[in-house]
């Protein structure tokens, strides 16, 4: 119930702070493009995306909650509510990235926020800056800033989204792909990431404990094909901005389809099989002599 959640308590993580570093090696490379064949376009440049593979937290294994997330209480607030989903990010992409360049991510809990919906109940929203640094001569160059808001909610049963209208679905799509996302893909994705939820790789899990009917797609993974596919549309214009929003969970097995509107390619989305919004996205991009 909300007068349990002692918010005082949990406000209290803003401003905690977790470090680590990483480097994209070749392997990373090779393994994240090998990972998103067939459900990328190409671009030219290091696909977009990466970061989220990136000095990942190493938590032990008897350091991790029921559901595979690491234990509240550390680095994150420890929020009672049983359900936890990355609803958002916003990521602005300020310098490439390099292969083999020494990287810095410092994460910043920025806020903890109690909201009330009627049909969920309470939520709390725990948003995370991250920055993603490396040393030059004379400072640390951040190359990418991303906003990460979690949700925690109560345990409840599933409802599928309905289907959207004809009027709810723009015509005007620019560019667009279609994709089935399978148990090896989000299997390979969540090792890349060292994600350990389990309701993107054990069934049993996910069907008997969280409600679903299927293994959840990653929201960061749609968001990786969403940004290469903006890209895609705009190959002569680097990606500065990526703003996400995750409407409603996805499933293994089922088609997605992914679109850019607009001919400016700054809005775009995902739906699911049946026409439901499963995600929102928009897209801001430099000029090109910018890299």
């Amino acid at each position: 119930m909300p007068d349990e959640i002692e918010m005082g308590h949990l406000r209290g993580w803003i401003g905690k702070q977790d470090r680590d570093s990483d480097t994209i090696t070749p392997e990373l490379l090779k393994r994240f493009k090998a990972t998103l064949d067939g459900y990328t376009e190409p671009v030219a440049q290091l696909p977009l995306g990466i970061h989220w593979c990136l000095a990942q937290p190493a938590v032990a294994q008897d350091s991790l909650g029921v559901d595979g997330h690491p234990a509240k209480g550390g680095f994150l607030p420890p929020v009672p509510l049983p359900r936890r989903m990355w609803a958002s990010s916003r990521v602005r992409f300020h310098k490439p990235l390099g292969i083999g360049v020494p990287i810095e991510r410092t994460s910043t809990i920025a806020d903890v926020a109690l909201k009330q919906s009627p049909a969920s109940g309470p939520l709390v929203f725990v948003h995370i800056d991250h920055a993603f640094t490396q040393k030059t001569a004379r400072s640390n160059e951040t190359l990418i800033q991303d906003r990460q808001t979690l949700v925690y909610r109560q345990a409840a049963a599933f409802k599928q989204p309905e289907p959207g209208s004809s009027k709810a679905q723009p015509q005007n799509s620019a560019r667009s792909l279609t994709i089935t996302p399978d148990s090896t893909l989000l299997f390979r994705y969540s090792a890349m990431t060292f994600n350990g939820h389990r309701i993107h790789y054990d069934h049993h899990y996910t069907t008997s404990e969280e409600g679903y009917p299927g293994l959840v797609v990653q929201g960061p993974l749609m968001a990786t094909l969403l940004m290469n596919l903006a890209q895609a549309s705009r190959p002569h214009n680097p990606l500065r901005e990526f703003e996400f929003r995750g409407a409603a969970p996805a499933f293994v097995d089922q088609a997605l389809q992914l679109s850019v509107h607009g001919s400016g390619a700054e809005s775009l989305e995902a739906r699911n099989h049946r026409g439901a919004l499963i995600m929102t996205a928009s897209a801001g991009f430099g000029d090109n002599d910018e890299r």
